[in-house]
């Protein structure tokens, strides 16, 4: 069977069950040959109740009483049964997940996995999966495995049970898979889908992970090389570097560069300087100047009559950097343009461009709209290039006003990318990092608290902040009460904050707002008009406001690490002490990801750390321009990449050898416009 044949090709799949699979990302054979088990469980290993003792366990059991308890409080409701055996009985609970009551057959009996522990003032179950034990004894019997069993998560309708039977159908095609890697063991495929899906012990499924995590490493390191190969190949201008150029530019500047950012800007300032696009990432911690030195580079542009232009994600943004850089590069002779969606007299803005009287345009989408033309861009600088797309990008590299080139590109991040990231998803990148802060940033201290704290240790504190015209960010999670979840909003808050805190002024702010009401919130938020901003992760990346010295994170064990040091990150940027408050919803000793971010304010180290912790699927999940593959590969495992590089590099030394490897190319293609800048 043809990895890319349409679903309806697998026996037992017909037109109705191949749409219903499609809705849920099933478009080929492959894709559902490579829809993995999230676990396995072995169903020989099952504890009596009368056994059993805290920590994870199965039951093989009946279930009866069930019901659902609601609390008014945060709109939250808790499913309680009565698992029980021969030898006694013991509490479930499901928390917000109130069709669990309605879920069983009181006459069967289940396996139930989870949690048992003592909580609430009772030991029970926490949130126990549970399969029809039938079910797991005819398919252990129908596969020979013994009780060892994959568990796959649902889709729909279709649970685990029927991914299992549906994968048993295809045992024997599975068996025969054809190879898909020219530097794999012939067979290594077959072997390791075989085992990923019908292992007999733990032991068959860590030999098939160490193939299958190759393969995904080795498909992601090959496109990234292939995509410097192609990029060596484009012609860019040449912007030569001239050292009294750049002593002008240093010389006037009120203060010193770092050493990191002198290291980053040489990086950057010897790309201009070659014919082929510099095609760069320049990383840095939140405030450690990156500015200054894209501002250098642009220097040097525009000292070759070249024009260049910054992609920035918001409008705000696109004017502080406006107005940062008309300070920085304006005494200098540079002409700067602003062009975002309240721009006025856009249409002789544009005209100005395109005959080149502008020599830096900055904005935001505005500025690679088709009616926007530029007379000779050679150096574009993408901000936070994380927020845009590939097609997004591509559309401003294609302004050059010379087909025959591309610009020389530099995106710039605030999300430092672990090493182990820059090795394989952005392999093709040059890097450069600024590693250290400016001396002066103001230290920001770190404080987790639970919410029931919050009337006595924090509120007064920020009553004081107020009193002293000092700025707050209080973020939430969602935008009002979605009715399932428990997650703080930011309707509510703001409510909340007004009663408390009476005659400060409190505004709220969120993604769905239009993107003139988000940016007058924030101008008047830097102008000092906003006491209290409540807001979303919109604030993550945002402008600088001096006078902002307080920082309250809800919910705060449900961010990434990475997300909540990029929030923290808001406050600090002024002369006043700082501090960021971690609020959780549970009392006791923090995690690990909080506890980390209270003792660190290394953001590369936080990086390694949150990788480590979550994984890259779930950090880096939509990457640019569409879904990270990554199943089975740790981007922990050096070995593994080190192994993985040194064979893709060389299958890239003659790529003409891969036009037989089909399925192959396919992948590449993808991973290729998933991982490139350009």
């Amino acid at each position: 069977m043809n990895f890319f044949s349409p679903l309806e090709e697998i026996k037992g799949i017909g037109p109705k069950t191949a749409a219903a699979l499609n809705r849920h990302g099933f478009k080929t054979v492959k894709d559902l040959i490579y829809y993995f088990p999230r676990a396995y469980e072995d169903y020989k290993k099952t504890t009596k109740i009368a056994d059993i003792v805290p920590g994870k366990v199965m039951i093989r059991g009946k279930i009866r009483n069930l019901h659902v308890q609601y609390t008014k409080r945060r709109n939250f409701n808790v499913t309680i049964g009565e698992v029980y055996d021969e030898t006694g009985s013991v509490k479930a609970v499901w928390y917000n997940q109130p069709y669990r009551a309605k879920a069983f057959d009181e006459n069967k009996e289940y396996y139930f996995t989870g949690e048992y522990g003592f909580r609430f003032n009772r030991y029970q179950i926490a949130t126990p999966s549970a399969v029809v034990a039938d079910d797991i004894d005819d398919m252990s019997e129908e596969k020979g495995t013994n009780g060892f069993q994959p568990i796959y998560s649902s889709k729909g309708s279709y649970d685990s049970a029927w991914f299992n039977r549906f994968f048993n159908k295809l045992r024997n095609e599975i068996a025969l898979a054809p190879d898909l890697l020219p530097t794999a063991e012939p067979g290594a495929r077959a072997d390791a889908l075989y085992n990923i899906h019908f292992p007999e012990k733990a032991e068959d499924v860590e030999e098939a992970k160490k193939y299958l995590g190759y393969e995904e490493l080795f498909e992601l390191i090959l496109a990234a090389k292939l995509n410097r190969n192609e990029n060596s190949k484009l012609r860019a201008e040449i912007c030569p570097f001239k050292a009294e150029n750049t002593k002008r530019f240093v010389n006037s500047l009120p203060f010193k560069l770092t050493d990191a950012q002198r290291v980053a800007t040489w990086d950057i300032l010897k790309d201009l300087g070659e014919p082929v696009p510099m095609n760069r990432l320049l990383q840095g911690d939140v405030g450690s100047g990156k500015t200054v030195v894209a501002a250098a580079a642009i220097y040097q542009a525009y000292k070759a009559g070249k024009q260049s232009a910054i992609l920035a994600p918001t409008a705000v943004l696109a004017s502080q950097h406006a107005k940062n850089l008309q300070k920085m590069l304006g005494p200098l002779g540079v002409k700067i343009a602003l062009l975002i969606g309240a721009t006025k007299n856009k249409t002789l803005i544009k005209n100005q461009i395109v005959k080149g009287k502008v020599d830096l345009i900055i904005g935001t989408h505005a500025i690679i709209t088709d009616d926007t033309q530029f007379h000779n861009l050679a150096f574009a600088v993408i901000d936070e290039q994380h927020r845009f797309g590939v097609m997004q990008r591509q559309k401003l590299l294609l302004k050059t006003g010379d087909k025959e080139t591309s610009p020389h590109l530099l995106a710039m991040t605030a999300t430092p990318i672990p090493r182990s990231l820059q090795l394989t998803i952005f392999g093709d990148l040059d890097v450069s990092t600024i590693s250290e802060l400016p001396k002066g940033r103001t230290p920001i201290d770190t404080k987790i608290m639970c919410e029931l704290e919050m009337k006595e240790k924090l509120y007064p504190v920020l009553a004081e902040k107020i009193k002293k015209k000092e700025q707050i960010y209080w973020i939430c999670r969602l935008i009002e009460e979605t009715g399932r979840s428990v997650s703080t909003n930011v309707k509510e808050e703001a409510t909340k904050l007004k009663m408390i805190f009476p005659t400060a002024n409190i505004e709220y702010l969120h993604g769905r707002m239009k993107p003139e009401e988000k940016d007058d919130i924030m101008r008047r938020f830097s102008n000092g008009e906003i006491d209290i901003l409540v807001s979303t992760t919109v604030v993550e990346v945002g402008v600088d406001v001096p006078n902002a010295t307080e920082i309250v994170i809800r919910d705060a064990e449900d961010f990434g690490l990475a997300q909540l040091h990029q929030l923290r990150g808001r406050v600090g940027r002024g002369t006043k002490p700082s501090e960021c408050y971690l609020i959780t919803t549970k009392s006791g000793e923090p995690n690990k990801r909080l506890a980390e971010l209270q003792h660190s304010t290394d953001g590369f180290y936080l990086a390694e750390i949150d990788l480590k912790l979550r994984g890259p699927g779930e950090i880096y999940g939509k990457l640019q321009h569409g879904e990270m593959n990554l199943k089975i590969a740790k981007l922990t495992d050096t070995k593994v990449i080190a192994r993985a590089q040194k064979d893709a590099e060389k299958v890239a030394e003659n790529p003409e050898n891969m036009v037989k490897y089909e399925e192959l190319n396919c992948e590449i293609k993808k991973y290729q416009q998933l991982t490139t800048l350009n």
